[in-house]
């Protein structure tokens, strides 16, 4: 999935880190044209920028749309897409037609740059799209792209989880993670004890139901030291964390990159070149990238 935004702003990311629990509130995001679906953003947010690797989270739904994001293109990071209703076809300029579905994961590895598109039928549409940044020593790899239908699930004290990306409660997931990830759908029921690893920061968003202490939008995020968490009541939560990420990152629209002119060269490249690719198949123009703002991007610290 892409950032649609016209105008967007600098997406600042970076490696100074401090403080203790929060909650990062999303800002409301348009997903395509007039009668675009509208998703939650809250990474980037305003006062944090990653939870390790994870630099990128947009939730959406539920809600009854017609997902259509044009070709665009992607460099220096993963997509992850996660449903939990409906269903998404991907298609890439490697030739990859797959359709993910609940459960199910499908995983773009971006590396040096590759183009994609989404779409779906009219639907109840309910999910998330999830952004990990490369580390340096492999932001320009071949791209590739995964899709996994059977995930290792894993239970413990009131809940069951279905392990994502990287590893959780002792479970480790088959899709390609090239930082010390942690990615999971917990289902929750009574009173549950998740075990977190206590070198990782962690981010915890609530699904779908009831579940305390989350509240519904907002994503809770936990910094590094914790070796569990206390959950009551019965839905479901996305957790993701990480080491916290060494590396400045500059993000802007979809791209990852380290400085400026980077990003100045990714987007030319976009717009005259053809270093990302092709997407076949899809009925309609790739997306033109908008422009850039007037002062030069510059990486800054994970939180303000």
């Amino acid at each position: 999935m892409s950032n649609l935004e016209r105008d967007p702003g600098e997406m600042r990311c970076g490696a100074a880190d401090g403080g203790g629990a929060e909650s990062l509130a999303g800002r409301e995001v348009p997903l395509g044209g007039p009668r675009a679906m509208r998703v939650s953003r809250t990474l980037p947010g305003v006062r944090r920028r990653m939870i390790g690797a994870w630099c990128f989270v947009d939730a959406y739904g539920p809600e009854v749309a017609t997902m259509r994001v044009p070709p665009h293109p992607h460099t220096g990071l993963q997509t992850v897409s996660w449903l939990l209703s409906g269903e998404v076809l991907h298609r890439d300029s490697l030739g990859s037609l797959q359709v993910v579905r609940p459960g199910q994961l499908n995983l773009m590895t971006a590396g040096r740059g590759i183009s994609h598109s989404e779409e779906s039928r009219e639907e109840l549409l309910h999910g998330v799209q999830l952004w990990v940044a490369l580390p340096d020593g492999a932001r320009g790899m071949e791209p590739g792209f995964e899709h996994h239908a059977d995930l290792p699930r894993v239970s413990g004290p009131g809940f069951t989880a279905t392990v994502i990306m990287g590893s959780f409660a002792g479970a480790a997931s088959p899709a390609t993670a090239l930082t010390p990830l942690a990615g999971a759908e917990v289902a929750v029921s009574g009173a549950a004890e998740l075990p977190l690893d206590p070198a990782f920061e962690h981010g915890l968003l609530l699904l779908d139901g009831e579940v305390e202490p989350l509240e519904r939008g907002p994503l809770l995020y936990l910094p590094p030291g914790r070796t569990g968490l206390s959950l009551n009541g019965d839905g479901r939560v996305l957790v993701i964390g990480g080491e916290p990420f060494a590396e400045e990152i500059v993000m802007w629209w979809n791209f990852v990159g380290r400085d400026h002119d980077e990003i100045v060269a990714f987007r030319k490249e976009w717009m005259e070149g053809d270093g990302f690719g092709a997407v076949e198949g899809f009925d309609g123009a790739p997306l033109p990238a908008p422009v850039l703002p007037g002062t030069r991007l510059r990486p800054r610290g994970r939180s303000r």
